[in-house]
C-alpha cells in the first residue's frame, strides 16, 4: 500500500488540531507538529506576548516561515493555528506539500471548548462568541477553499475523528481500492 502523505489539520481554534493531530501522529508512527507551539518554541515566549509585541501581523509573518519549514518534512502530521490559511502563502505551501483536512465543529462547540483558555489572544475580548462568529465569517470559505478533506469534530471521540481521517486519506489515495 502506498505511504500516507502529509497531513495538514487546518480548521478554527476549539476543532481540537492539536489533540487529533498528536495521537495521528503516534497512530501512524509519525512526527506531530503544532506550528503554534514551534513558534513559542523557537521565540522562546508564548503567542500573546507575541501579538503584545509585534501585532497580529508580526504573528503571522513567523507563522508563515514556521508552516514552510515544517511542510518541507516528510512523513509528518502538523496542526495549524486557525489563522493560518488566512494567507495566500500558507494555503499554496499547505497543498503542494501534504493532504490539507479541515476540522470542522459547530459555533457553538467551539465556544464550549475555548471558552476558559487564556492563551488565544483573538478571544480576549468582551464577547468572544461573537468574535468567533466574525472569524468565521471571515475563514471558512478560505477553509473549504484549503482542504482536500472535511472531517467534522463535533460531538465525537478522537479515536472515531482520527478513524475517519486514516479511511478518508486512504480513499482520496486511491480511491478504487479502499475500505468501506
Amino acid at each position: 500500500m502506498q505511504e500516507l502523505p502529509n497531513i495538514f489539520l487546518i480548521g478554527p481554534m476549539g476543532t481540537g488540531k492539536s489533540t487529533i493531530g498528536r495521537l495521528l501522529a503516534a497512530e501512524l508512527r509519525r512526527v506531530f507538529y503544532d506550528s503554534d507551539h514551534e513558534i513559542e518554541r523557537r521565540c522562546g515566549c508564548n503567542i500573546p506576548w507575541i501579538f503584545d509585541v509585534e501585532g497580529e501581523s508580526g504573528f503571522r509573518d513567523r507563522e508563515t516561515r514556521t508552516i514552510d519549514r515544517l511542510t518541507r518534512h516528510r512523513g509528518v502530521v502538523m496542526a495549524t493555528g486557525g489563522g493560518a490559511i488566512i494567507r495566500e502563502a500558507n494555503r499554496r505551501m499547505l497543498q503542494e506539500r501534504g493532504t490539507v483536512i479541515y476540522l470542522h465543529a459547530s459555533l457553538e462547540q467551539l465556544v464550549k471548548r475555548t471558552s476558559r483558555d487564556r492563551n488565544r489572544p483573538l478571544l480576549q475580548c468582551e464577547d468572544p462568541a461573537a468574535r468567533l462568529r466574525e472569524l468565521m465569517a471571515q475563514r471558512e470559505s478560505l477553509y473549504l477553499e484549503t482542504a482536500d478533506l472535511i472531517v467534522s469534530t463535533e460531538r465525537r471521540s478522537p479515536r472515531s475523528v482520527i478513524n475517519t481521517i486514516k479511511r478518508d486519506v486512504r480513499q482520496l489515495m486511491d480511491p478504487l481500492n479502499h475500505e468501506p
